[in-house]
């Protein structure tokens, strides 16, 4: 498939500011996932057209909810042992590593499927937040968190993921969207600052910032 240039769109959040710092998105931006959630979902009882940790929380009973995130630790740690990098992927981490950008990974994932797939594919990223550390996407904690770890503004910030739910945790935490979209653009992508094709037009795109 031949390379695309990232496209830009335009939004309320400031984008005019330098990026200094990226956060990824780990499952099908960073990884391969293999995750079916309509499968996970018919499991636990949770509707088609509902978020399913969201479901799970809000479960009656402790035990239900105990029982339904043991299934979908099964099934995430299951799919931790066939993760793999994507294309792209290293030659881009290695060249943002050459610039002194720092990174980090924040994750709908639990804790240990998410350091199994990290460890496994052997990814340079060391700060990671799952949703066992703070509240999951879209709510912003994690993104601003790692913001204030780094003391940088959150406009000097990009989150890069593969679903919808990243673009409205970086909007929700003030930061630019780029969502990774490789092969189909969904609808929603307009909603983000940036479309990337291939991970190679990242470290490209930080550059234009500065």
């Amino acid at each position: 498939m031949a390379q695309a240039t990232v496209q830009h769109k335009s939004s309320s959040v400031v984008s005019s500011s330098e990026i200094k710092g990226v956060i990824f998105d780990l499952d099908g931006t960073l990884v391969s996932s293999g995750l079916d959630f309509s499968i996970i979902k018919a499991q636990v009882g949770c509707p088609h057209e509902q978020d399913l940790l969201t479901y799970i929380d809000n479960l009656p009973s402790p035990y239900m909810r105990q029982e339904a995130m043991h299934i979908v630790h099964q099934h995430e740690l299951m799919d931790a042992q066939t993760a793999e990098l994507l294309p792209g992927v290293r030659d881009c981490l290695e060249t943002l590593i050459d610039m002194s950008i720092p990174m980090a990974i924040v994750t709908r994932n639990y804790t240990k499927a998410a350091e199994l797939k990290v460890r496994h594919c052997h990814i340079p990223i060391a700060t990671m937040i799952t949703r066992d550390d703070a509240p999951a996407k879209p709510d912003p904690t994690a993104l601003l968190h790692i913001a204030k770890l780094w003391h940088f503004n959150a406009t000097n910030c990009i989150y890069v993921g593969d679903y919808l739910y990243d673009i409205q945790a970086a909007h929700n935490a003030s930061m630019r969207a780029c969502l990774y979209a490789p092969e189909c653009v969904p609808a929603y992508a307009s909603e983000a600052q940036f479309v990337m094709h291939h991970f190679s037009e990242l470290p490209r795109l930080i550059l234009s910032t500065q």
